[in-house]
């Protein structure tokens, strides 16, 4: 070992050992680091994190650098140190803020494999474009580094497995920027289902509309100072890396590139993740076993590839069913996130300022159960979840554990599956199998409906969401007296004579 690794290691060690004794007991959104002064358990400049930003510029600065600087003045043992941008202003403009706020003037790199070298990290936030996300991931993981990644997590399928399997190796914190994941209502959702609060859990659907008068993420505006002088282009682009062809340089696509395919997938990666993940995280469902997705380009014709309309659909193999759906120019009147089981259904608002969500119950004669009423139940409103996210990831990092993040690797993994798999569906008109033992897809075939067929001819009781302890509340069927006399009738006989 180098002496500069060997340096870097033992500064790891002593920020787990400091760390760790105040984390032990305080890990969650309110924990500060700060709060363990009374025992005498301060960080200095040896036993903090040092982060650096991939990309900070939209999210990348509006996020990850703002709320990262609002954490470190509020005593979290983190200290960002460098910043790394193909456009000189989203550099400069990190940098100035960072060094106004703490004091300290971060390095500043075009190429983020040399800060990575250079800057002795601990862990990095990245706020790229789609098409980067995995080889940066990658690279990070591979340095030994703990990663924030915004979502999508990944761009295609087949490069979110390979997160997946190379985060399980690496012992590593990953956090996967879907904000909401940090909410408590869903592991209260989560236990409400599994105790069979619904009983047998049937589908979940939820939504992302969005309007405007210009086109979605149109609204990134195009600036005079996006010129290939102040933007490395061919960087951008990934061309050396295999990652997207040349083409000549242009500022719509710089600044918008979420209406490209060879770049972001729309509201399959910007939009429908977020409530995917949501949805994911309530019912313990990870990766669909069935996937079709439907949609197309009906208003916004301003030379997009993605559409602005969509839905997926994904079928899971406990027998429930999971339905995403928006349109990018109707707004006033979203469908209701709800998840539906044969006792009731669990309804909830739109967005993340949740103080509270519906239990609506089936009428009796259904449930026959006459006890089940109409309540609110409340939940925990989180005022910033951005905030959440990030102060969750930093917990995870102290205890060094990465299984504490809200949004892993593995989850972020299956709600990529669950998107892509249905924007590839609507591009090739196909629908798709996803294998969760191998992590392979492939076409789909009638084996689907047959084995569901073949499950209700053999009087089969229902498969139920991952964690369940219901029994057979809700789940199994009563059959009325009359069924008696359904059968065969065989050398003219009725059946049971």
């Amino acid at each position: 070992m180098s002496k500069q690794a060997s340096e870097k290691s033992n500064r790891r060690d002593f920020i787990k050992g400091s760390a760790k004794i105040g984390a032990a007991g305080a890990i969650g959104a309110g924990w500060s680091f700060a709060s363990t002064a009374d025992a005498d358990v301060k960080a200095d400049a040896n036993s903090k994190f040092r982060i650096g930003f991939i990309g900070p510029g939209g999210r990348g600065f509006g996020a990850h650098v703002k709320t990262l600087v609002k954490l470190q003045l509020e005593g979290q043992p983190i200290e960002l140190v460098s910043v790394c941008d193909v456009y000189n202003k989203n550099v400069d403009r990190a940098a100035d803020f960072i060094q106004q706020q703490t004091g300290n003037a971060p390095s500043k790199y075009v190429d983020y494999l040399e800060m990575i070298e250079k800057e002795d990290l601990d862990a990095v936030c990245i706020g790229t474009p789609d098409h980067w996300h995995h080889k940066q991931v990658i690279d990070a993981l591979d340095s030994g580094l703990h990663v924030y990644c915004e979502k999508p997590m990944t761009k295609t399928v087949e490069e979110a497995i390979s997160v997946l399997q190379k985060w399980r190796k690496s012992g590593k914190v990953m956090q996967v920027g879907v904000q909401s994941t940090s909410l408590p209502l869903w592991p209260q959702v989560n236990e409400l289902l599994c105790s069979g609060k619904l009983g047998k859990v049937l589908m979940y659907q939820t939504e992302y509309f969005r309007n405007s008068s210009m086109g979605q993420w149109r609204y990134y505006g195009l600036e005079e100072e996006m010129t290939p002088q102040n933007i490395d282009w061919k960087r951008w682009l990934g061309v050396e890396e295999g990652l997207s062809e040349y083409e000549d340089f242009d500022r719509e696509i710089f600044a918008q590139w979420r209406r490209f395919w060879s770049f972001g997938s729309g509201m399959f990666t910007d939009l429908f993740v977020h409530r995917t993940t949501s949805m994911l995280k309530a019912t313990g469902l990870r990766f669909p076993s069935r996937v079709v997705g439907a949609g197309g380009i009906f208003l916004e014709y301003d030379g997009r590839g993605v559409p602005d309309v969509a839905t997926v659909v994904a079928d899971f193999k406990e027998g429930v069913q999971g339905l995403v759906t928006a349109t990018m120019a109707a707004q006033a009147t979203p469908i209701k996130q709800v998840i539906r089981g044969h006792n009731g259904s669990l309804v909830f608002g739109n967005g993340e300022g949740f103080d509270s969500f519906d239990f609506i119950p089936e009428r009796p004669q259904v449930t026959l159960d006459s006890s089940l009423k109409r309540e609110e139940i409340k939940t925990e409103k989180v005022e910033d979840t951005t905030y959440a996210h990030f102060q969750n990831w930093i917990d995870a990092m102290v205890a060094d554990d990465p299984a504490l993040c809200n949004n892993d690797p593995e989850l972020g993994a299956a709600a990529i599956t669950n998107v892509i798999l249905g924007a590839q569906s609507y591009r090739t008109g196909k629908a798709y199998f996803f294998d969760d033992e191998t992590y392979t897809v492939r076409d789909a075939d009638s084996s689907w409906a047959k084995g569901w067929e073949k499950m209700s001819k053999d009087r089969a009781k229902p498969k139920h969401i991952p964690g369940w302890n219901g029994g057979d509340t809700g789940s199994v069927l009563t059959e009325p007296d009359y069924m008696k006399l359904a059968g065969p009738w065989v050398d003219g006989k009725p059946p049971r004579s």
